[in-house]
Protein backbone atom coordinates (compact mmCIF):
# COMPACT_ATOMS: atom_id res chain seq x y z
CA UNK A 1 0.00 0.00 0.00
CA UNK A 2 1.51 3.25 -0.67
CA UNK A 3 1.91 6.64 1.42
CA UNK A 4 -1.44 8.12 1.84
CA UNK A 5 -1.46 11.63 0.47
CA UNK A 6 -3.29 14.84 1.85
CA UNK A 7 -5.81 16.43 0.70
CA UNK A 8 -5.53 19.77 -1.13
CA UNK A 9 -5.34 22.47 1.21
CA UNK A 10 -4.92 20.11 4.38
CA UNK A 11 -1.82 19.35 4.11
CA UNK A 12 1.44 19.47 6.01
CA UNK A 13 4.91 19.93 6.25
CA UNK A 14 5.99 16.43 5.90
CA UNK A 15 3.24 15.96 2.89
CA UNK A 16 4.96 18.70 1.40
CA UNK A 17 8.01 16.93 2.40
CA UNK A 18 7.14 13.70 1.45
CA UNK A 19 5.99 15.02 -2.67
CA UNK A 20 8.93 16.54 -2.73
CA UNK A 21 11.57 14.27 -1.59
CA UNK A 22 13.10 15.94 0.84
CA UNK A 23 13.30 16.37 4.66
CA UNK A 24 10.73 18.70 6.18
CA UNK A 25 13.78 20.72 7.65
CA UNK A 26 14.54 21.45 3.93
CA UNK A 27 11.12 22.07 3.73
CA UNK A 28 11.33 24.86 6.43
CA UNK A 29 14.59 26.39 5.07
CA UNK A 30 13.04 26.50 1.54
CA UNK A 31 10.19 28.20 2.53
CA UNK A 32 11.66 30.94 4.31
CA UNK A 33 14.23 31.74 1.25
CA UNK A 34 17.39 30.44 3.04
CA UNK A 35 21.05 30.40 0.97
CA UNK A 36 21.52 27.28 1.82
CA UNK A 37 18.72 25.40 -0.26
CA UNK A 38 19.61 25.23 -4.10
CA UNK A 39 17.25 26.68 -6.39
CA UNK A 40 16.85 23.69 -8.07
CA UNK A 41 15.45 21.93 -4.34
CA UNK A 42 13.91 24.98 -3.71
CA UNK A 43 11.65 25.09 -7.08
CA UNK A 44 11.08 21.61 -6.01
CA UNK A 45 9.17 22.26 -2.91
CA UNK A 46 7.63 25.38 -3.83
CA UNK A 47 5.86 23.60 -6.29
CA UNK A 48 4.65 21.13 -4.30
CA UNK A 49 3.51 23.45 -1.91
CA UNK A 50 1.38 24.92 -4.96
CA UNK A 51 0.11 21.27 -5.67
CA UNK A 52 -0.99 20.76 -2.31
CA UNK A 53 -1.92 24.13 -1.23
CA UNK A 54 -0.08 24.06 1.53
CA UNK A 55 -0.78 26.98 4.04
CA UNK A 56 2.34 26.77 6.71
CA UNK A 57 1.13 27.03 10.65
CA UNK A 58 2.59 29.48 12.51
CA UNK A 59 1.84 27.99 15.33
CA UNK A 60 3.33 24.76 14.32
CA UNK A 61 6.24 26.34 13.38
CA UNK A 62 7.24 28.03 15.89
CA UNK A 63 6.89 25.38 18.54
CA UNK A 64 8.64 23.02 16.36
CA UNK A 65 11.58 25.43 15.68
CA UNK A 66 11.79 26.84 19.74
CA UNK A 67 11.51 30.40 17.87
CA UNK A 68 8.60 33.39 18.50
CA UNK A 69 9.47 34.36 14.62
CA UNK A 70 9.05 38.15 16.15
CA UNK A 71 11.74 40.44 15.43
CA UNK A 72 11.59 43.71 17.85
CA UNK A 73 11.92 47.57 16.14
CA UNK A 74 12.87 49.95 18.49
CA UNK A 75 12.32 53.86 17.37
CA UNK A 76 12.35 57.19 18.87
CA UNK A 77 9.53 58.66 16.58
CA UNK A 78 7.26 56.24 14.68
CA UNK A 79 5.30 58.84 12.81
CA UNK A 80 8.33 60.89 11.55
CA UNK A 81 9.64 60.24 8.20
CA UNK A 82 12.92 58.87 8.64
CA UNK A 83 11.84 56.21 10.65
CA UNK A 84 8.27 55.16 8.97
CA UNK A 85 10.76 54.77 5.79
CA UNK A 86 13.41 52.52 7.90
CA UNK A 87 10.55 50.56 8.94
CA UNK A 88 8.71 50.25 5.29
CA UNK A 89 11.87 48.82 3.98
CA UNK A 90 12.41 46.49 7.30
CA UNK A 91 8.67 45.39 7.04
CA UNK A 92 9.16 44.23 3.46
CA UNK A 93 12.22 40.98 3.73
CA UNK A 94 10.56 40.65 7.52
CA UNK A 95 7.27 39.42 6.13
CA UNK A 96 8.22 37.74 3.35
CA UNK A 97 10.06 35.09 5.69
CA UNK A 98 6.90 34.52 7.81
CA UNK A 99 8.57 37.23 10.62
CA UNK A 100 6.26 39.42 12.61
CA UNK A 101 7.45 42.97 13.32
CA UNK A 102 6.66 43.84 17.04
CA UNK A 103 7.43 47.87 17.12
CA UNK A 104 8.87 49.78 20.42
CA UNK A 105 8.00 53.69 20.08
CA UNK A 106 10.43 54.86 22.75
CA UNK A 107 10.96 58.82 21.99
CA UNK A 108 9.84 60.03 25.14
CA UNK A 109 11.78 60.04 28.68
CA UNK A 110 9.40 58.39 30.14
CA UNK A 111 8.85 55.83 27.71
CA UNK A 112 12.08 55.15 27.17
CA UNK A 113 12.35 54.37 31.51
CA UNK A 114 9.44 51.56 30.95
CA UNK A 115 10.81 50.34 28.24
CA UNK A 116 14.24 49.63 29.87
CA UNK A 117 12.57 48.89 33.04
CA UNK A 118 10.19 46.46 31.79
CA UNK A 119 12.01 44.92 28.71
CA UNK A 120 9.10 43.44 26.90
CA UNK A 121 11.42 42.03 24.56
CA UNK A 122 12.43 39.72 26.59
CA UNK A 123 11.51 35.98 25.50
CA UNK A 124 9.16 37.37 22.51
CA UNK A 125 11.54 38.19 20.01
CA UNK A 126 14.06 35.94 17.88
CA UNK A 127 16.21 39.42 17.25
CA UNK A 128 16.04 43.42 17.98
CA UNK A 129 16.69 45.87 15.75
CA UNK A 130 17.38 49.82 16.37
CA UNK A 131 16.75 52.56 14.64
CA UNK A 132 19.49 55.97 14.95
CA UNK A 133 19.71 55.48 18.43
CA UNK A 134 22.08 56.37 20.76
CA UNK A 135 22.30 54.09 24.44
CA UNK A 136 23.80 54.42 27.80
CA UNK A 137 26.08 51.51 28.45
CA UNK A 138 23.79 50.30 31.35
CA UNK A 139 20.79 50.41 28.25
CA UNK A 140 23.08 48.31 25.81
CA UNK A 141 23.86 45.98 28.67
CA UNK A 142 20.15 45.08 29.03
CA UNK A 143 19.47 44.39 25.08
CA UNK A 144 22.95 42.10 25.28
CA UNK A 145 21.28 40.04 27.96
CA UNK A 146 18.34 39.42 25.38
CA UNK A 147 20.80 36.90 24.03
CA UNK A 148 19.42 37.61 20.55
CA UNK A 149 20.72 38.87 17.47
CA UNK A 150 20.84 42.40 17.20
CA UNK A 151 20.97 45.14 13.87
CA UNK A 152 21.60 48.78 14.45
CA UNK A 153 20.36 51.21 11.66
CA UNK A 154 21.99 54.35 12.22
CA UNK A 155 23.25 54.97 15.98
CA UNK A 156 25.45 52.81 17.62
CA UNK A 157 25.43 49.65 19.52
CA UNK A 158 28.97 48.50 20.56
CA UNK A 159 29.43 44.49 19.68
CA UNK A 160 27.02 44.67 16.38
CA UNK A 161 26.83 45.02 13.05
CA UNK A 162 25.33 48.05 11.57
CA UNK A 163 23.78 49.79 8.47
CA UNK A 164 24.43 53.65 8.02
CA UNK A 165 25.73 56.09 6.33
CA UNK A 166 28.65 58.29 6.87
CA UNK A 167 27.09 61.06 8.37
CA UNK A 168 30.30 63.28 9.27
CA UNK A 169 31.15 62.86 5.47
CA UNK A 170 27.79 63.97 4.25
CA UNK A 171 28.05 67.32 6.20
CA UNK A 172 31.29 67.83 4.74
CA UNK A 173 29.71 67.68 0.87
CA UNK A 174 27.29 69.85 2.01
CA UNK A 175 29.26 72.72 3.46
CA UNK A 176 31.80 72.07 0.57
CA UNK A 177 29.29 72.84 -1.90
CA UNK A 178 28.56 76.18 -0.24
CA UNK A 179 32.37 76.45 0.10
CA UNK A 180 32.60 76.29 -3.76
CA UNK A 181 29.89 78.58 -4.93
CA UNK A 182 32.17 81.34 -2.88
CA UNK A 183 30.34 81.47 0.52
CA UNK A 184 32.50 81.76 3.54
CA UNK A 185 30.33 82.85 5.82
CA UNK A 186 28.41 79.86 6.71
CA UNK A 187 26.66 78.85 9.94
CA UNK A 188 25.04 75.41 10.77
CA UNK A 189 21.65 74.36 12.33
CA UNK A 190 21.91 71.60 14.69
CA UNK A 191 19.86 69.34 16.50
CA UNK A 192 20.35 69.18 20.47
CA UNK A 193 23.70 68.10 21.46
CA UNK A 194 21.96 66.61 24.40
CA UNK A 195 19.20 64.68 23.14
CA UNK A 196 19.38 60.57 24.30
CA UNK A 197 18.46 59.46 21.15
CA UNK A 198 20.04 61.93 18.39
CA UNK A 199 23.60 62.62 20.15
CA UNK A 200 25.52 60.22 17.89
CA UNK A 201 24.60 61.83 14.13
CA UNK A 202 24.42 65.50 15.69
CA UNK A 203 28.02 65.01 16.71
CA UNK A 204 29.07 63.42 13.72
CA UNK A 205 27.15 66.07 11.57
CA UNK A 206 28.75 68.66 13.20
CA UNK A 207 31.78 67.41 13.26
CA UNK A 208 32.18 67.16 9.12
CA UNK A 209 30.76 71.06 9.25
CA UNK A 210 33.68 71.87 11.07
CA UNK A 211 36.41 70.05 9.03
CA UNK A 212 35.07 71.31 5.61
CA UNK A 213 35.35 74.33 7.42
CA UNK A 214 38.84 74.05 8.49
CA UNK A 215 39.81 72.63 4.86
CA UNK A 216 39.32 76.00 3.48
CA UNK A 217 41.04 77.70 6.40
CA UNK A 218 38.10 78.78 8.42
CA UNK A 219 37.94 78.45 12.54
CA UNK A 220 34.68 76.93 13.67
CA UNK A 221 33.71 79.29 16.55
CA UNK A 222 30.93 78.96 18.72
CA UNK A 223 28.94 81.57 17.08
CA UNK A 224 28.65 79.14 14.14
CA UNK A 225 25.78 76.93 15.49
CA UNK A 226 22.72 77.06 16.66
CA UNK A 227 21.37 74.25 18.90
CA UNK A 228 17.70 73.28 18.93
CA UNK A 229 15.82 70.04 19.16
CA UNK A 230 15.02 68.36 15.68
CA UNK A 231 12.05 68.97 13.23
CA UNK A 232 10.88 71.88 11.12
CA UNK A 233 9.78 73.68 14.82
CA UNK A 234 13.35 73.97 15.84
CA UNK A 235 14.49 74.99 12.15
CA UNK A 236 11.84 77.77 12.38
CA UNK A 237 13.61 78.72 15.99
CA UNK A 238 17.07 78.36 14.92
CA UNK A 239 16.91 80.78 12.23
CA UNK A 240 15.14 83.22 14.14
CA UNK A 241 18.41 83.51 16.50
CA UNK A 242 20.33 83.68 13.17
CA UNK A 243 18.10 86.62 12.04
CA UNK A 244 18.46 88.53 15.61
CA UNK A 245 21.93 88.82 15.10
CA UNK A 246 23.85 91.92 13.86
CA UNK A 247 24.68 90.40 10.50
CA UNK A 248 23.13 87.13 8.80
CA UNK A 249 25.41 84.77 7.28
CA UNK A 250 25.29 84.12 3.23
CA UNK A 251 24.81 80.65 4.18
CA UNK A 252 23.12 78.11 6.12
CA UNK A 253 23.73 74.19 6.98
CA UNK A 254 21.00 72.30 8.19
CA UNK A 255 21.46 69.26 10.11
CA UNK A 256 18.19 67.53 8.50
CA UNK A 257 15.54 68.42 5.74
CA UNK A 258 12.83 68.95 8.10
CA UNK A 259 15.25 71.82 9.93
CA UNK A 260 15.92 73.63 6.73
CA UNK A 261 12.42 73.65 5.63
CA UNK A 262 11.25 75.33 9.29
CA UNK A 263 14.28 77.64 8.60
CA UNK A 264 13.07 78.19 4.78
CA UNK A 265 10.03 78.89 6.33
CA UNK A 266 11.11 81.68 8.58
CA UNK A 267 13.24 82.89 5.73
CA UNK A 268 10.78 83.72 3.40
CA UNK A 269 8.37 85.35 6.04
CA UNK A 270 11.06 87.53 6.64
CA UNK A 271 10.97 88.51 3.21
CA UNK A 272 14.81 87.47 3.07
CA UNK A 273 15.25 85.88 -0.60
CA UNK A 274 16.56 82.28 -1.43
CA UNK A 275 18.72 81.48 -2.51
CA UNK A 276 19.61 85.59 -3.36
CA UNK A 277 20.15 86.61 0.21
CA UNK A 278 21.12 83.44 1.82
CA UNK A 279 21.60 79.94 0.67
CA UNK A 280 20.37 76.84 2.47
CA UNK A 281 21.40 73.07 2.40
CA UNK A 282 19.45 70.42 4.16
CA UNK A 283 20.54 66.50 4.85
CA UNK A 284 18.01 63.38 4.23
CA UNK A 285 16.51 64.04 1.11
CA UNK A 286 13.34 64.16 2.52
CA UNK A 287 9.78 63.42 0.72
CA UNK A 288 9.01 67.53 1.03
CA UNK A 289 12.23 68.46 -0.04
CA UNK A 290 11.89 68.32 -3.60
CA UNK A 291 8.28 70.71 -2.92
CA UNK A 292 10.64 72.87 -1.28
CA UNK A 293 13.16 73.10 -4.04
CA UNK A 294 15.70 72.21 -1.15
CA UNK A 295 19.09 71.29 -1.81
CA UNK A 296 20.06 68.67 0.40
CA UNK A 297 22.27 65.22 1.24
CA UNK A 298 20.57 62.02 -0.03
CA UNK A 299 20.71 59.07 2.30
CA UNK A 300 18.91 56.03 1.07
CA UNK A 301 16.87 55.54 4.17
CA UNK A 302 14.70 52.81 2.50
CA UNK A 303 17.54 50.90 1.61
CA UNK A 304 19.41 50.84 5.12
CA UNK A 305 16.03 49.20 7.03
CA UNK A 306 15.93 46.28 4.09
CA UNK A 307 19.76 45.41 4.43
CA UNK A 308 19.39 45.48 7.77
CA UNK A 309 16.31 43.16 7.86
CA UNK A 310 18.28 41.01 5.17
CA UNK A 311 20.86 41.27 7.83
CA UNK A 312 19.12 39.69 10.66
CA UNK A 313 17.39 37.09 8.53
CA UNK A 314 20.86 35.63 7.60
CA UNK A 315 21.83 35.81 11.07
CA UNK A 316 18.79 33.89 12.23
CA UNK A 317 19.35 31.01 9.31
CA UNK A 318 22.84 29.76 11.01
CA UNK A 319 25.22 33.11 9.11
CA UNK A 320 27.62 34.98 10.70
CA UNK A 321 26.86 38.36 11.37
CA UNK A 322 29.30 40.99 9.29
CA UNK A 323 32.47 41.96 11.11
CA UNK A 324 32.01 45.48 9.79
CA UNK A 325 29.54 48.57 9.18
CA UNK A 326 27.65 48.44 6.06
CA UNK A 327 28.15 52.02 5.24
CA UNK A 328 25.71 53.25 2.20
CA UNK A 329 26.75 56.11 -0.24
CA UNK A 330 25.66 59.70 -0.07
CA UNK A 331 24.71 61.76 -2.63
CA UNK A 332 24.47 66.09 -3.20
CA UNK A 333 21.18 67.08 -4.69
CA UNK A 334 21.22 70.36 -6.23
CA UNK A 335 17.81 72.03 -6.22
CA UNK A 336 16.85 75.83 -5.87
CA UNK A 337 18.19 76.90 -2.74
CA UNK A 338 21.52 77.32 -3.02
CA UNK A 339 23.43 79.70 -5.36
CA UNK A 340 27.06 82.27 -5.05
CA UNK A 341 26.66 84.83 -1.98
CA UNK A 342 25.63 88.11 -2.50
CA UNK A 343 28.67 90.83 -3.21
CA UNK A 344 27.02 92.95 -0.73
CA UNK A 345 26.87 90.85 2.15
CA UNK A 346 30.04 88.52 1.14
CA UNK A 347 32.46 91.36 2.83
CA UNK A 348 32.65 92.08 6.51
CA UNK A 349 30.93 89.71 7.70
CA UNK A 350 30.38 88.89 11.80
CA UNK A 351 31.72 85.36 11.29
CA UNK A 352 35.04 86.65 8.92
Amino acid sequence: MGTPTAAKGQAGILDVARRAGVSPSTVSRSLRGSAKVSERTRNRVLRAAAELEYVPSPAASRLASGRTHAVGLIVPFATRWFFSEVLTGVEGPLRAAGYDLLLYNVGDPAARARFFGAMPLRRRVDAVLTVASSFSPDEQDALRALGVPLAVVGGHVGGFPRVGIDDRAGATMAVRHLLLLGHRDIAMISGDPGDAFGRVTTSARRSGFEAALAEAGIGPGPERVVSEPWGVTGGMRAMEQLLARRRLPTAVFAESDEMALGALQTLRRAGLDVPGRVSLVGFDDHEMAVAGDLTTIAQPVHRQGELAARLLLEVLDGGNPPTGDVVLPTRLVVRGTTGPPPAAWSAGSVFA
